[in-house]
């Protein structure tokens, strides 16, 4: 009995000192795995964090272009101006060169006449003959007449000197200015060189952004969403722009068809005037990116053309919007009555204003890049009651 109640101590001994063991191996297991979840808690927060700060550093690529394309714009203007400013001196410049040359002629013919006029002088004095003319005769008469005579030509050669006097004062100025307007020039394509390469920095950091939206596709799918929220912006800026007219002019609400009205703008359909020279590059429609498969789907036309060629209104009707849209740059949008508007993007000048009235055919704008990923060329749309329609299926057909 006694040994078994000895063992039977051994045992309840052995028992409690595993238990003793057990529980801070598991206490142990339980504060690493708590450790663990705030490791990872600490991580997710620090993660979370950096993305935070990317999405506060990641400027939008159609943001970042079109603040390159205003800074390129600007300093093309600045160029511009300045050209305008030498090609304005370079004139002024050979006025007064021409100035100069008929004024050094007038001289040169009075130093040529007082040169004669002296040297008659000269001999005359040389000779001992003015006294005697004088007092050649007795006769008081042909003296005073004489002496008149003589006065003249004194009076003559005064006014000579002082025409040369005249003459040179002039020609001095004209001097002085051509040399102040040669260092204007100087001055002016010193500064239209240090524009210009602004410029062509400018240029340069708008084709690396390009390259990137062209040839890696997370900028080139972050410029299609980008461009397909400009699309949806410019589509209700043009369906405000109608209510608000509707709303001056009390025009009742559209009935519930879209079939475009025949009158006006509406009788024109498949014989309306292009707004430039060129030719649709990228049609109306779905379109389907080649190399990354993006669907995007085209309001209007891309008409490409030389940059600086006319764009012309395609038919009459006020000037409703100008001025720098997003995803379009320069944008004009005219309309033509009976709920038609046509739309002009990418334009480099706008030669026109809000609220002007503009006949078919009239000059509004020229050609340029402005909000392109594709260079030089006209976006242009035709709409009704808002929605956009094909402008091919209106313009005329050529050949």
């Amino acid at each position: 009995m006694l040994i078994v109640a000895v063992a039977l101590a051994v045992a309840a001994l052995a028992v409690a000192g595993v238990r003793a063991d057990a529980q801070p191996r598991k206490d142990d297991r339980l504060q690493a795995e708590q450790k663990r979840l705030l490791d990872t808690q600490r991580q997710l927060r620090e993660q979370r964090e950096k993305a935070a700060d990317a999405r506060k550093r990641e400027t939008s690529v159609l943001a970042e272009l079109e603040e390159t394309e205003k800074r390129l714009g600007d300093k093309q203007r600045d160029v511009r101006r300045l050209d305008g400013r030498a090609r304005k001196t370079q004139a002024e410049l050979q006025a007064l060169r021409g100035d100069v040359e008929r004024l050094e002629g007038q001289r040169k013919a009075q130093q040529d006449a007082l040169a004669r006029r002296l040297r008659s002088m000269y001999k005359l004095h040389a000779q001992g003959a003015a006294l005697p003319i004088i007092l050649t005769t007795e006769d008081p008469v042909a003296r005073a007449i004489t002496l008149r005579q003589l006065s003249r030509l004194a009076a003559l050669d005064a006014r000579m000197i002082q025409e040369y006097r005249v003459i040179t004062e002039r020609l001095g100025d004209r001097r002085a200015r051509e040399e102040a307007r040669q260092r204007d020039l100087a001055a002016l394509k010193a500064e239209a060189q240090r524009e210009q390469l602004e410029v062509d920095r400018e240029a340069a950091k708008r084709r690396i952004l390009l390259s990137r939206v062209r040839d890696e596709r997370a900028y080139h799918e972050r410029m299609v969403g980008e461009l397909s929220e400009a699309a949806r912006k410019l589509e209700a800026f043009v369906r405000d722009l109608r209510s608000r007219q509707r709303r001056v002019a009390k025009v009742p609400p559209p009935s519930s068809g879209i079939e475009p009205p025949a009158a006006g703008f509406g009788t024109l359909r498949g014989r309306l005037p292009w707004p430039t020279e060129g030719r649709i590059v990228t049609t109306f429609g779905a379109q389907v990116h080649p190399r990354f498969g993006t669907r995007t789907f085209r309001n209007g036309v891309d008409i490409e053309a030389v940059e600086g060629t006319d764009v012309k209104a395609v038919f009459g009707g006020n000037v409703v919007y100008t001025g720098w849209f997003k995803g379009y740059g320069n944008l004009i949008i005219v309309d033509h009555g009976h709920e038609y508007y046509t739309l002009y993007a990418h334009v480099a000048d706008i030669l026109v204003r809000e609220g002007d009235d503009v006949r078919p055919g009239q000059r509004i704008g020229t050609v340029g890049d402005t909000g392109s990923l594709s260079g030089a060329r006209l976006y242009f749309e035709v709409r009704f009651q808002g929605k956009a329609l094909d402008p091919a299926e209106w313009l005329r057909q050529r050949g």
